[in-house]
């Protein structure tokens, strides 16, 4: 008799397989099952589950670090270590350097995220008119940052975004329009008391938790964001106050 032919391929049965202790292993609900000596086959082999392993997302910041291609450098200190940079930080292009630094606030880990959180400092101390036109390109890697999920990182972010609102007049009423990307992750965390521990003020002992530190965020972005700053603050997280009204 000829094979039974299934999509132009011959048709075979399944045979057995010889197991260690003498018996075959056959196929269930067939007539090999009910001959004697035979074992049969426990069902399909289990579906095991894979580990979803989420990838950190590599920054430009860390790109450029690694090519050598940042004018900065490690200066070791007795009373702790310090960024230098390789040429005037004045003469240096902000619409290059201040998206890629603050890109770096992403980082976790040493070197990358020391010099990126000090070289933010810096280029905002020593920014002026020059931080102004860049905020646009600003936004991304802020809202990059806040939605880490790690506690350290958001907190040093809200911490920066203060330093850069009170760096010019200019900068929080040009922060109002992007408040819908921003302040989604204000209401998120707002009620959270997570610890942010003292590494959010470089040495400085001052202890906050994630939900105060994201009010004294909003409150700054209300006093220095103009007549506007605080219906759109409301509108996006509806539990926060004036702090104008306490």
């Amino acid at each position: 008799m000829s094979a039974i032919s299934v999509r132009g391929q011959p048709f075979r049965p399944r045979t057995s397989v010889s197991c260690r202790s003498g018996q075959r292993v056959v196929p269930p609900f067939s007539i090999q099952s009910l001959q004697k000596n035979s074992k049969v086959l426990e069902g399909p082999p289990k579906l095991q589950k894979r580990k979803h392993i989420i990838q950190p997302r590599v920054t430009s910041f860390r790109m450029y670090y690694d090519r050598g291609d940042l004018p900065i450098k490690m200066e070791y200190l007795t009373g702790g270590d310090k960024i230098a940079w390789t040429v005037d930080i004045e003469k240096l292009d902000y619409s290059l350097y201040l998206p890629l630094f603050f890109d770096g606030l992403s980082e976790t880990k040493h070197p990358h995220k020391t010099y990126a959180r000090q070289g933010v400092l810096d280029l905002i101390a020593h920014g002026g008119d020059k931080i102004y036109p860049v905020i646009p390109q600003l936004i991304i890697p802020i809202k990059n940052a806040l939605s880490t999920g790690n506690k350290e990182v958001m907190c040093i972010t809200l911490k920066i975004l203060q330093q850069l609102v009170m760096s010019s007049d200019l900068i929080g009423p040009a922060l109002v329009p992007f408040y819908r990307q921003l302040l989604p992750m204000f209401n998120l965390h707002k009620v959270r008391n997570i610890n942010c521990g003292d590494e959010i003020d470089y040495g400085q002992k001052n202890s906050l938790n994630l939900g105060d530190l994201i009010d004294e965020t909003l409150q700054v972005l209300e006093m220095h964001g103009g007549e506007d700053a605080f219906i759109n603050i409301k509108y996006m997280v509806p539990t926060y106050e004036s702090c104008y009204l306490n």
